[in-house]
């Protein structure tokens, strides 16, 4: 019997495999970056769940995993070796894996020797740049796959980067675009990051093997890659496990279970993190700090009532909505700041209607809208 875990940016996954290297246990968990309190909660459950686990051998991978596997005397296994183990295990005659990570993304070519293509620290074009955009076009990630199979259209979009793509699909937002057509336009954005910025001109060809949460869970976005790709590629029953697999796999060495959880609970990292001073050295700086900044307020008149003229300002940004109510002096007389969720032609319809509702009689005698 053999334990792997895998300690990701944004998850943690643990399988068991017994002696035939059959998966017998696992467990997929986001970890909200409380790595160290995950990992001891979730050895604590196998060692209930799993006869006999305290006597498998156990080992760790993962990019957020090897400061960890040093300090509790776990052995660590390189994600990227792991993946390889795994693959030739489980799907023999693989060529290539294109994983997508929370915030990594791989190309690992296995034919004639090992070569692998990742990405840098930026974590555009993996599952946090989906994460960020579900939460631009205000739909639930879960949503996104299914919201692009209902595309007619794509758009070009940026992948390289969060904001560069934000900017390319604000403006598409404004002017009415359908959000399958955006949904489907990310997914081809994601692809074109993938096979574009990591295979950088090596073909991608064989028998291609998909790995990681975003590939497993959009099948819409293994399509893009398919269509790009020209092939159909291979997303296998449990391949949200195969970096915790190949560090099973690889496993030699027991861990004594009750010592090593205490070493995860108590483990605090190197301590070497570059930080800055506090704004504010003790609650007196900080009082006088916001005691200073109340003055400079703006005054905000009643808008209810008001008889004389009302100007009104918008401003449509990449991801808030702000409107203002001016009275005849310049005077503040209503003010909101609003998410643009998606849809900043709504929001400053909704807007207008709060206006009209809490006074019917307003004279609008201008209005600009900017941003």
């Amino acid at each position: 019997m053999k334990l792997g875990l895998d300690i990701g940016s944004t998850t943690i996954k643990c399988v068991v495999l017994d002696d035939e290297n059959k998966l017998i246990y696992s467990t997929y968990e986001r970890h909200y970056s409380r790595i160290t309190e995950k990992i001891a909660e979730i050895l604590a459950l196998v060692r209930t769940k799993i006869d006999g686990v305290e006597n498998a051998a156990v080992a760790l991978s993962g990019s957020a995993g090897m400061g960890v596997a040093e300090s509790v005397g776990i052995d660590f296994i390189q994600e990227v070796y792991a993946t390889r183990v795994a693959a030739n295990t489980f799907i023999p005659g693989t060529d290539v894996v294109i994983e997508l990570g929370g915030e990594d993304a791989k190309i690992l070519f296995l034919t004639n020797g090992l070569e692998v293509r990742m990405n840098g620290t930026c974590a555009g074009g993996t599952g946090a740049f989906i994460d960020q955009m579900a939460t631009l076009l205000n739909v639930k990630l879960e949503d996104m796959d299914e919201l692009a199979k209902q595309h007619e259209k794509t758009y070009t979009i940026a992948s390289r980067c969060g904001v560069f793509a934000k900017t390319d699909i604000q403006p598409l937002l404004n002017q009415g675009a359908r959000k399958s057509d955006i949904a489907e336009s990310i997914f081809n954005a994601v692809v074109s990051q993938t096979v574009a910025g990591l295979a950088q001109g090596r073909e991608i060809e064989g028998q291609i093997v998909y790995l990681g949460g975003p590939l497993t869970f959009m099948s819409e976005l293994r399509n893009c890659f398919d269509r790009t790709l020209g092939t159909k590629g291979i997303c296998p029953e449990n391949s949200l496990y195969y970096v915790a697999s190949g560090a099973a796999l690889c496993a030699e060495k027991t861990i004594d279970f009750d010592k090593v959880i205490e070493k995860v609970k108590n483990y605090r990292g190197s301590g070497n993190f570059a930080f800055n001073q506090p704004l504010f050295n003790n609650e007196e700086e900080y009082r006088k700090f916001c005691d200073r900044h109340a003055k400079a307020d703006v005054k905000q008149k009643e808008l209810k009532g008001y008889k004389g003229k009302a100007y009104i300002g918008m401003d449509a940004g990449s991801t808030t909505v702000k409107g203002v109510v001016l009275n005849d002096d310049g005077e503040l007389l209503y003010s909101k700041y609003l998410p643009s969720k998606g849809s900043p032609v709504e929001i400053m319809k909704g807007f207008l209607d709060e206006i009209y509702e809490i006074n019917p009689e307003i004279n609008v005698v201008s209005s600009a809208v900017t941003g």
